[in-house]
């Protein structure tokens, strides 16, 4: 990517807002588009500054990221939302994942992932560290008592893209290892898409997770 990636930070902490524009300023491709301090203000630059990427607090005052994220997808489907918060909030992840969110990153996190997961995003892929996966598998099976499992008819092809998908390859990547066209890829992918009720790779890695679709890693 030639161009430098257009972040937007949203998180009503000055503190971990300066942290990150610390580290973007660092970083090679990257330019802070903005910083926002709540969930309405997020939507709004967005809309003004059409940024490539925006890290997302879920926690806010007034609109919180969760109601962001939902409002930037119906607005603003182009850009990508990476969520950024803490541990303890798998419940909210998962809705955040679903809700159009294409990567979920922890505050700890490194500065080397953080920038990784940042040009994922600006390329319309995701990357999910494998601690996030465990949580995610860990809370299927905590949700599969109370849930029954729903019978998903995904053929074997939409299975292999699946796999790969949660690897964090890229279409090209799954076209060429299956040894099929990136429009066929594409076209799996929307089923997938469509069969699990998501709209985006993280949404469907997440759904997948929960619902024991995804290969366990040896």
């Amino acid at each position: 990517m030639s161009e430098s990636i257009r972040v937007l930070i949203a998180d009503d902490h000055l503190i971990v807002r300066e942290g990150l524009r610390l580290i973007l300023e660092t970083g090679e491709g990257f330019e802070l588009a903005g910083e926002a301090a709540d969930g309405a203000e997020a939507v709004r630059l967005a809309k003004e500054l059409q940024p490539d990427v925006i890290l997302m607090d879920l926690r806010m005052p007034n609109v919180d990221g969760l109601t962001a994220i939902e409002q930037l997808r119906a607005e603003q489907p182009r850009v990508a939302v990476v969520i950024l918060t803490t541990y303890n909030e798998d419940d909210l992840m998962l809705r955040g994942l679903r809700a159009g969110a294409r990567g979920y990153l922890l505050k700890d996190t490194d500065r080397e992932t953080l920038l990784n997961t940042i040009r994922a995003a600006a390329r319309g892929e995701t990357l999910l560290k494998p601690e996030i996966m465990a949580r995610l598998l860990s809370q299927a099976e905590s949700s599969s008592a109370s849930k029954p499992h729903s019978h998903l008819d995904l053929t074997d092809r939409e299975r292999e893209v699946l796999a790969a998908v949660a690897r964090g390859e890229r279409s090209k990547e799954i076209a060429a290892q299956m040894g099929i066209t990136e429009r066929t890829v594409k076209a799996h992918l929307a089923s997938i898409y469509n069969k699990l009720g998501v709209d985006s790779r993280a949404a469907a890695i997440a759904v997948a997770s929960l619902r024991g679709l995804l290969p366990k890693e040896n």
